[in-house]
């Protein structure tokens, strides 16, 4: 390996937007870190896209802006990027590259580690088996989110997805167990980067949170190295600290624009919408970092965040989060448009892993069969409502009215919460035992009986004390 600075070189033959192409290098290798000096002395970061014979493209990580090609020297460091990981990230606030903005020293670490990663080998993946909770009921109860999960939040422009990340971020809790978040903003405006700040600031006083802001005005290249720093740190306090670690990132479709702007300036082939073809292999290279390793402590679960353009779901960026990832959480305009917060669409909404975080000596007995009954009941509501719209409320059978009634019952007196209110899975579940009973018995057979005679008489539904893990 070379030494930092052995050879440097000046043949820079283009500068096109973020990239700079140079000229006469050998030994060169691709992902390979390099540093740039200006004819100022100012110095820049680089990491190599693409090697061809004695050609090398590099993305500049602070952008070409005052560069010239002449008086322009650049050093490979002959290895990727690496940077210090531990548990000195815990507390601070950086911006994309990781480079303090909260006024404290460079964050330092006992250990170095690569930026670029790998996902986890599929033979040591643990499987998911206990829930995080977010202290957000409608995600707790209807779309519970498991240790070593990866389950994105689909919104379009105008719903309140970062503030839901934010609050999912402050709140959420392992039960008891040793737990970190790392917040991983990318294209924030000022403001909203001032929001997230604000709102992580308690927890991330209480050295528990990393948090990485890539703004709207920083490099384009520093949005894609963004994540991939976020992983990186949350990989060593989960795999190395034996942490319980959720990474939230947001906005992925930020992230992907960013992709196919660089992917534009090297001239290649566009695929879909413009997006280059290995849109699906670089999504998962992020997002198959997340999970467990058997024989390691810790966890690492995932939960990014999406706009989709014009609200399209089939658009490239959700479209291929979705084949990855192990469900959704999808927000709706209609649900916004009532005055309700969190806007979540439990019908379009989906764990995959629920089942194996949900439950005995998990969450609570009762718990799924709760889960499955208030979704068949939400779904057979819609259809009663459309019915309505048709022929009238009053042509309705009194159960179909029953079936209305718990519509209501559940956007007001479920879904519905504030912003800051950290609600617990006990309260969100007995809230959803309370939205069922608007309904006969005789409409409620996915519960056993057993539960619904415990409810009756006045239990939690669980026919035993309930207590979650």
């Amino acid at each position: 390996m070379r030494a930092p600075g052995e050879v440097e070189y000046t043949g820079v033959r283009e500068l096109r937007g973020p990239l700079v192409v140079v000229e006469g290098v050998t030994g060169v290798g691709w992902d390979e870190f390099a540093t740039i000096v200006l004819d100022s002395g100012e110095r820049r970061h680089a990491l190599v896209l693409e090697v061809d014979r004695d050609l090398a493209v590099l993305q500049v990580l602070e952008d070409t802006a005052g560069m010239d090609r002449t008086g322009t020297r650049i050093a490979f460091s002959g290895a990727p990027l690496r940077v210090p990981v531990g548990s000195g990230w815990l507390g601070r606030v950086c911006n994309g590259r990781g480079e303090p903005v909260d006024g404290g020293p460079p964050v330092v670490g006992s250990v170095d580690a690569a930026v670029g990663g790998a996902p986890i080998n599929p033979v040591r993946r643990e499987p998911p088996t206990e829930p995080v909770l977010t202290g957000v009921g409608a995600i707790d109860v209807l779309t519970t989110l498991v240790r070593g999960q990866k389950l994105p939040v689909f919104s379009t422009a105008g719903l309140p997805h970062l503030e839901l990340a934010v609050q999912i971020a402050s709140q959420a809790t392992c039960a008891g167990a040793a737990f970190a978040v790392v917040f991983a903003g990318m294209g924030l405006t000022h403001a909203d980067a001032a929001f997230v700040r604000g709102g992580l600031a308690e927890r991330s006083a209480a050295k528990e949170l990393v948090l990485l802001l890539n703004t709207a005005d920083d490099p384009v290249i520093e949005r894609l190295l963004t994540p991939r720093l976020a992983l990186t740190v949350a990989e060593h306090l989960a795999f190395g600290e034996g942490l319980h670690v959720l990474v939230v990132m947001t906005d992925m479709t930020a992230y992907s624009e960013a992709l196919r702007e660089v992917s534009a300036a090297r001239g290649e082939i566009p695929a879909r919408r413009a997006y280059p073809g290995y849109l699906y292999s670089d999504l998962a290279s992020l997002y198959e970092r997340c999970g467990r390793i058997r024989g390691r402590p810790g966890s690492l679960t995932l939960l990014p965040v999406l706009t989709m353009p014009a609200g399209d779901i089939t658009h490239p960026v959700p479209d291929l989060t979705g084949y990855i990832t192990e469900g959704q959480i999808v927000l709706s305009r209609e649900t916004h448009a009532h005055g309700v917060y969190p806007p979540v669409d439990p019908l379009a909404s989906l764990s995959r892993l629920m089942r194996k975080g949900a439950g005995t000596g998990r969450t609570r007995d009762d718990h799924p069969h709760v889960a499955a009954q208030l979704i068949a009941a939400l779904a057979h509501a819609r259809e009663v409502r459309e019915l309505a719209d048709l022929i009238g409320r009053p042509a309705l059978s009194p159960t179909d009215r029953r079936y209305l009634d718990l519509d209501d019952a559940f956007l007001r007196g479920f879904l519905a919460q504030g912003a800051d209110e950290n609600r617990a899975l006990e309260d969100s579940l007995d809230r959803a035992w309370n939205a069922l009973l608007t309904l006969p018995r005789s409409q409620l057979g996915m519960i056993p009986a057993v539960m619904l005679d415990a409810r009756a008489a006045g239990g939690n539904g669980t026919g035993g004390d309930g207590t979650p893990s």
